[in-house]
């Protein structure tokens, strides 16, 4: 649970930054960050904190999504809406599961929240691995801000809670922590060398790159590689841009049976030569 973050990007009220604090707190958690918020410190949000005014304190504040998530390797993205790209979102309780074993995995993950009135951009929905909904009534699904870090925080607090198996690759030690997640970080860095190799074989018009770069995303996301893995798809990438040109393995020089009139070559005898008489003019 410690290496869970909530994320809120442009809160407008700070009323539902206190709250948010307080939900958090109720259910074990501790860490919240907060991208470009429209006001605070806020003596309102300290008001709506209630008793999580310390949580409030600590509260991390970010310029950007990217600065905010930068150090996760799993970052999960609410969304009061269905969007045509990507897969479908998950459950709340499903996206409290993908959280908690990717952090079992000793990585940082993430759970980002839009503003109230906007909620993620498109752009921002990018950045997340996946997106996740709360099945509410469709005919009126607007959820308030600190009500939806509620119902998360539950989830996971719910999930938690309930004993589950352990891999041997969430383990950090396991293989010097060459299968661990890789950072969101790591993750933009390959989508950008993706890009710039897909770019420079042509496969993608760098004027009209259309929806393929987003759709690569989803792709991958979906995917989750480990570090190790993650390295062989750069390495493949870097291949690509510069081709290396190697020698075919041989087995060695070809061998080919002496001939049979070579000096080398000593015949044997028949099976009867060695008791056979000598002749006047001598052995034969």
């Amino acid at each position: 649970m410690n290496s869970i973050v909530f994320v809120l990007v442009g809160t407008q009220h700070p009323g539902n930054i206190g709250s948010a604090a307080r939900a958090l707190l109720v259910m074990g958690l501790a860490r919240l960050r907060l991208v470009r918020p429209h006001r605070f410190p806020d003596e309102h949000a300290d008001a709506m904190a209630s008793g999580a005014v310390d949580l409030l304190r600590r509260a991390e504040v970010y310029d950007s999504l990217d600065a905010a998530v930068e150090d996760c390797a799993w970052v999960v993205g609410t969304s009061a809406r269905v969007r045509y790209l990507g897969d479908e979102p998950l459950l709340p309780e499903a996206a409290a599961r993908s959280l908690l074993d990717a952090a079992g995995k000793g990585a940082t993950v993430a759970l980002v929240f839009g503003c109230e009135r906007t909620g993620l951009t498109n752009e921002e929905a990018d950045r997340c691995h996946r997106l996740t909904m709360v099945p509410a009534n469709p005919e009126y699904s607007s959820l308030n801000l600190a009500a939806a870090v509620q119902i998360y925080a539950w989830e996971l607090r719910r999930a938690a809670i309930t004993p589950q198996p352990v891999a041997a690759r969430s383990d950090e030690t396991f293989m010097k922590g060459r299968f661990r997640a890789p950072t969101m970080e790591q993750m933009e860095q390959f989508f950008e060398h993706l890009e710039r190799t897909l770019i420079g074989t042509g496969f993608i018009d760098p004027t009209n790159p259309r929806l393929l770069t987003r759709r690569l995303r989803t792709l991958f996301n979906r995917a989750r590689p480990d570090l190790n893995e993650l390295n062989i798809l750069r390495g493949i990438l870097t291949s690509v841009e510069k081709p290396k040109h190697r020698t075919p393995r041989t087995k060695g020089p070809a061998r080919t049976p002496p001939s049979a009139s070579s000096a080398s070559v000593r015949r044997p005898p028949p099976p009867d030569a060695a008791g056979a008489p000598e002749t006047a003019d001598g052995p034969e």
